[in-house]
Order: structure tokens, then sequence, then C-alpha cells
């Protein structure tokens, strides 16, 4: 009966905490179920109010409903994950490659000068910087036991610079089509495909990104519900395709991935504390100087790519961006950009981001730790 009551009181609790994401997706914000919901989660978290107590002793909303956030965010990146992807980093490879390394570069230098200037753990500091998307690195921070307070707010500073910049340039760049707009209709060849079929693929899917979560977890993998459904996936869609000898489209509906941010949103803001926003004012200052200067460089590179290349200007800014998947796939849609290699790049971008970075923090992490303990043992 315990247990029954702690789940309806969380679920109490995440849906009032969604009113939230609600409220910033009337603003326009495709993130804003995240955002919004986190916002909202951090407000109820502070205020503790009687009627959504959580449970004696319990900090936060349970740490399962995180895991089924990442679990959904893991399958909507792997489906994006095809071969018209992989077909794409094979013709432009070289480029793709550079920005990667540069992305890699970069993250690592903004986050030691955050860790030494922003008076954060290193830990926090480098998944803060991290451009791996506001709900894959704020999940897998709290997993790692960061800060989440702040690796969100680092985040949110690239996230709303990014948004709220980009688009409105190429659209200068692009005249005659900002004021247009995208119909996301479903393909075609989905029409034909039965509810049945559908649902066979996306139970499918849902076992391959089980069967990846388990592999993910063998291998040790930082969080295997993400990285290990989304890996899971990307292995298995493209082999339904080719025995199938045309693209699968399984059901998947768009409020899925509006469940994936309220429940990793109302979990990451069920933890904050006040003991986590100490010296924040110094974190956003360095925080949002080291996000103008990733932004600036990454640009620098897209019309330098652009120029050798040959490529589309509008194309080569929306790909290499350090925003979200989603708002510059939109972007480059609307504008007639070429949205399959701007999707191509911005997913190979976060796979390998989350699939490298991480396990290098853990490491780095590690051997800190290790050499201060060694350090005040020999003092002691």
């Amino acid at each position: 009966m315990g247990k029954v009551k702690s789940i309806m009181l969380n679920v109490w609790f995440i849906l009032i905490s969604s009113i939230g994401g609600y409220l910033f997706t009337l603003a326009g914000m495709s993130i804003g179920w995240m955002v919004g919901t986190l916002l909202f989660a951090g407000i109820l978290s502070f205020w503790r109010p009687a009627f959504l107590k959580l449970g004696s002793g319990q900090k936060g909303a349970k740490n399962y409903w995180l895991l089924i956030g990442q679990f959904i965010l893991g399958i909507e990146l792997g489906q994006k994950i095809n071969v018209s992807v992989l077909s794409t980093f094979k013709e432009n490879w070289l480029t793709i490659a550079i920005m990667l390394l540069l992305s890699i570069i970069f993250s690592l230098l903004s986050g030691v000068v955050l860790w030494k200037l922003g008076k954060t753990d290193m830990l926090t500091s480098f998944f803060g910087t991290t451009p791996g998307g506001l709900s894959a690195m704020s999940g897998i921070a709290a997993e790692a036991g960061a800060n989440t307070a702040v690796v969100s707010i680092i985040q949110l500073i690239r996230v709303f610079l990014v948004v709220g910049t980009i688009p409105m340039m190429v659209s200068f760049l692009s005249p005659g089509h900002s004021a247009q707009t995208a119909a996301m209709t479903e393909p075609a060849s989905a029409v034909h495909q039965g509810m049945a079929t559908q649902l066979t693929l996306t139970f499918i899917l849902v076992l391959a990104a089980l069967a990846g979560r388990y592999a993910a977890k063998l291998l040790r993998f930082p969080a295997p519900w993400l990285l290990g459904s989304m890996l899971g996936v990307a292995v298995i869609k493209p082999l339904t395709e080719a025995l199938a000898g045309a693209p699968v489209f399984p059901w998947w509906p768009h409020w899925f991935i509006i469940l994936s941010q309220i429940f990793i949103g109302a979990c990451i803001g069920s933890r904050l504390n006040k003991g986590m926003f100490k010296g924040l004012a110094r974190v956003f200052i360095v925080g949002l100087l080291g996000s103008i200067c990733f932004i600036i460089t990454m640009l620098g590179y897209a019309y330098l790519v652009s120029k050798v290349t040959g490529m589309n200007l509008i194309t080569s800014i929306l790909a290499f961006s350090p925003g979200g998947i989603a708002e510059m796939a939109t972007t480059s849609v609307v504008l007639h950009a070429d949205s399959t290699f701007v999707v191509a790049v911005q997913v190979l971008r976060v796979m390998t981001i989350c699939l490298i970075l991480p396990p290098l923090f853990g490491f780095l992490t590690h051997r800190i730790d290790k050499k201060k303990h060694a350090t005040s043992y020999h003092v002691s």
C-alpha cells in the first residue's frame, strides 16, 4: 500500500510540475516541456507544500521516472540515426570529424575555465559545458552525481542563446523564406502501413532498446538507459528497413518525447536545493561568456566550411551550431536548407559526445580525487 501511495504522490508531483512545461510551450519553445517542468518542479522542491510531500526521507521524485524519460529519449535519438545519416557522414566525414573534434576540445577547455573560475567541482563543470543537449546532459549528470542545478543552468544559457539568435540570423540570410512555416507531415509511405504493422515495429524497437540498455550496463556505459537504448535502436532500425526493402515508420507519437521531457525535468527539478545555488552568479557569468565564445567559434567554422566546400551557408550554420536537434532541424525545413545534413551532423554530435565525454569526465574526476586523497594521506 505504501508503494502505491508513493507512486501516486510522484505522479501528482509530476503532473503539477508539467503545468510549467505547458506554459513554456505557449511561448513557442520546442524544449519548453523540459525547461518549464524543471523550473516548476524546482519551485515546488523549494516550497515543499504539505499536499506534495513525496514521502518521508525521499529526496525528489523516484529515480525510475528519470530512467523512463532517458529510455524514451534514447529511442527517439536512435531513430534519427538512419542510413541517410550514415551516408551523409560518409560523404562529409572529414568536415564532420573536425567539427566533432572542435566540439570536444572546446567543451573541455570551457569546462576547465568554469571549474577554475566558477568555483564548481570538475564533474559539474564538464557536464555543464558539453554541447550534448539539455535533456541528455542533465539526465546523465544527475546519474553521475554532478550538481544538476548548475549543469541545467549552463545548458539552458547555451540553448537560449542558440535558439534565440541562430534561426533569426539565418532568416535574414535567406530573404523570402523567414515567414514560411514548415508542416511536419508524416511520410506518405507511413500512411499505407497498417496500425498493426506500426505497433509491431514499435515493439521491436522497444525490445532492441532494452537489449541495448542491458549491453550498455554490462559494458559499464554511463546512463545505460539513454545510451544503450539509443544504440540498440540505431542498430535494429536499419536492419528492419533492409529486410522490408523500404523505410519503416513505427507508431511513435510526438507526445512520447513530451513525456520524456516532463519526466526528466520533474526528476531533476525535484532534487534541487538551496545549497546547489551557492556562488551561482559567478557560474552564470563564466557560463554565459563560455557559451558566447563557443557559438562564435562554431559560426566561424561553419562560414569556413561554406567557403571551402561551397556548401550552402545556412545549411552549414544550422548543422554546426551547438543547439538542439529539433530546433535546428525545424529551422532547416522552414528555410529550405539541407535538413538531412543538418540532422545528421546534430545527431552525430550528440551521439559522439554522449559516448565519449561522460566516461572521460568520470576518469578525470577519479584521477583527481585519487591524487587529492594521496596528497592528504602523505600530509597527515
